[in-house]
Order: C-alpha cells, then structure tokens, then sequence
C-alpha cells in the first residue's frame, strides 16, 4: 500500500528531472559547443589602407624644364650611284652622255634627336645618328634651325657631340644617374618616327645592364618608357626634369616599342663628353690583352669552384700587359682587390683606370697562385670587334 501512495511522487520527480535536463540542454550546451571552437589569430590593421601620394599627379612641370633642351637632328648622308658595267669598255665609252659617265647620287636622309647640354650651343646625341652623315641638321623646339659640327665621337659608348651657333640655347640640368633605383619614374623625350617631339613616360625596370651586344662599353638604364625609331640621342629624365640618361636602343622585334628600353647613363655621358670636348676623343686604360669569360665548362676543366673571372687569350707583344709579365692561359680573378665576374666587368674596370696609373691582377697560373701589377696606358683606337683590353 505504502508503494502505491509513493508512486505518483516518483512519477512527478522523474518529470520534473526531464524538463530541467531539457532545458539545460538547449540553453546550456550552445555555450559549451561555443568553448570547444577553434580559435585562430590573425593580425588586422585598424586604419583603412591609404594609398601613398608622394609622387605628383603630373609631370608637365618637369617636362617643361627639359623639353626645350631636346632637339630633332636630320642628318643627310650621300650615297654614290654605280658606273654602268660597260662604260670602262672603250668600245662603248663614247655612247655614254656626260651625265652617264658619272655615277648618279642620291642623298639618304634619317632622323634622330639630341640634348643641348650648354649654352655655348654643345649637343649630346647617339654616334649611329650622325654616324656617316655628309650634313646634320638641328631643329630647336621653338622653330629654330641650325647647322652642326661634330666636335667628337664615341664608338665604343655611342656617344657624340656636336656644337651649334645660336644665341639663347637653353642647357639642360644633369642628373644623378647612380643613384636610380628599379622603380623610379621616368621620361623619354625624342622625335620618335619623325612625328616632332614627344613624351612617354615609364619606370626605371633595371640598371647597369650590359652583354646586349650594343656598344663595347655597357651599363645601361633599362626602361619601358616607350622608345621608338627617332628617339635615339634624345633625353631620359627623373621626375625633377634632369637628364639621367641619353636613350640609345630598343629590344623589338616589330620596330616599335616593346617595353624594353636602354639609355646611357648621365654619369658616363658626362666622363666621356668631358674627355671629348677637352681631347677631342674618350681616354681608356688600356693593358694590351685579349679576354675571354669564364664559363661553366672552363672552370671545370681548371678546376675551378665558380664561372667567375677572365682567362687571357692573348698578350699583346710590347704592351703593358707583356711588360707586367702576364701571360696567355692565366686566369684573372681579382683586379685591384675587386672579385671580377666576367669580361664586361673586366673591361669597364680597365678602362676607367686613366692611364699611367697601377692595375693590380691575380689568380691563378698553372693551377697555383700568382699576382703582377701592370700600369695600363692609353687604349689606342679600336681596328676590329676583337675585345682588346
């Protein structure tokens, strides 16, 4: 009897014990599923992102300082016609008129630009514009017109200078070419295809490029400021408006711009301009060898631990190289205590040695240590591609 009386309370209390487990479920166990989550860290900025305004939002001022200091230079070259084949014959030689019996010639005409440097009336441009040309001609931004002599030439840098006579030229201002930076913005100013004087703008994509096959002598600026046809020996500038570079060639395989630029830096430009307004020539340490690059296969057939360095062809008799006791097979690795990695660099080194002045050399001769010093003398003028340094 006393468990049947109870039942119903146990009854009851199960119930009530179900409704509050319910409840604890839905309620509490949210927080709980909360607690085992996965928590990961990240880091985010509390300022919204401002997008840097250091750089002008034009550049026309610094195109108006240097735009009038770049010029279009035609140059006219005269190119001789051939005699007729049978006019040598004196069967035949008197049915030939007068105006047969010389050869006919024809004027080819080019275009190109330049940079007035001073106002003394002096012009840099490239040495392949005015290569050749019987008559050069400049023509100013505000019309006018000049005649042009060539005061001296660069081959080896394809660098020359001209001089004008007209009053008022405005000189351009240099630049510091060796402080560029891949990234930097500029400008090149020519006469591109004959069009007149125009303005691309692009960046600085890499210095002291060099093994293009352009000139003997190379570190130039690559750019993809667009340059065409008529643009070379005009101006590169920063966003100041200070020449850092004369443009000089393109990579193109359709004969416009495709983006990849080069321009001879403002410092070399002015180390030669300077030699050849003063010597009427470029000046060169010279040490009288021939050079080849250490490649891959040659260090591992000397025995070497890296394709660095030069290996010396070739002595020439008498030269200051001979005197110095250098010798063909011996393999350069450092000159003046400076690690050389190949001919280019080893080229440019010597040359810039004025002569007269000590180049220290060592490396390796028959596979052991050796060192000589050499006084290099003037480079004499190149008669071939062979590089002779």
């Amino acid at each position: 009897m006393l468990v049947r009386k109870l039942l119903p309370y146990f009854v009851q209390g199960i119930m009530i014990g179900l409704v509050i487990g319910l409840i604890f479920y839905f309620f509490a166990m949210p927080n709980a599923s909360q607690q085992q989550r996965t928590v990961v860290e990240i880091k985010e900025s509390r300022n919204a992102t401002v997008v840097s305004t250091d750089g002008p939002a034009s550049y026309a001022n610094a195109v108006a300082i240097a735009a009038p200091s770049v010029v279009n230079i035609n140059t006219t070259k005269l190119v001789g016609g051939r005699q007729h084949p049978l006019y040598n014959d004196p069967t035949f030689r008197r049915f030939f008129n007068d105006q047969q019996r010389s050869p006919m010639q024809r004027k080819d005409n080019s275009l190109g630009s330049g940079v007035i440097i001073s106002e003394q009336g002096y012009i840099l441009t490239n040495n392949h514009v005015i290569a050749g040309a019987d008559e050069i001609q400049v023509v100013l931004t505000d019309g006018r017109q000049a005649d042009a002599q060539v005061i001296g030439t660069d081959p080896e840098t394809d660098v020359a200078v001209l001089k004008i006579s007209l009053d008022n030229l405005p000189g351009i201002t240099f630049g510091q070419s060796d402080v560029l930076r891949v990234g930097d913005v500029v400008l090149a100013i020519g006469n591109p295809f004959g069009v007149g004087q125009t303005v691309t703008q692009g960046i600085v994509s890499a210095t002291e490029r060099s093994h293009l096959g352009i000139a003997t002598y190379e570190n130039f600026i690559q750019t993809d400021a667009a340059i065409n046809p008529g643009n070379s020996g005009g101006a590169l500038i920063n966003a100041a408006g200070e020449l850092i570079g004369i443009n000089t060639a393109i990579y193109t395989r359709s004969g416009g711009s495709q983006g990849v630029g080069f321009a001879i830096p403002a410092n070399t430009v002015k180390i030669v301009m300077k030699q050849i307004l003063e010597y009427g020539h470029a000046i060169r340490g010279w040490l009288g060898i021939e050079i080849q690059t250490i490649t891959p296969a040659l260090a591992e057939s000397f025995g070497l631990l890296a394709a660095r360095g030069i290996i010396i062809a070739g002595v020439i008799p008498q030269g200051p190289a001979d005197h110095a006791g250098a010798e063909t097979g011996d393999i350069i690795l450092q000159i003046n205590g400076e690690a050389i990695v190949d001919g280019t660099e080893a080229l440019n080194l010597i040359a810039q040695t004025a002569p007269g002045n000590e180049l220290h050399m060592s490396g390796i001769r028959q596979g052991k240590p050796f060192s000589i010093t050499a006084h290099t003398s003037k480079r004499p003028t190149p008669q071939s591609h062979t590089i002779q340094q």
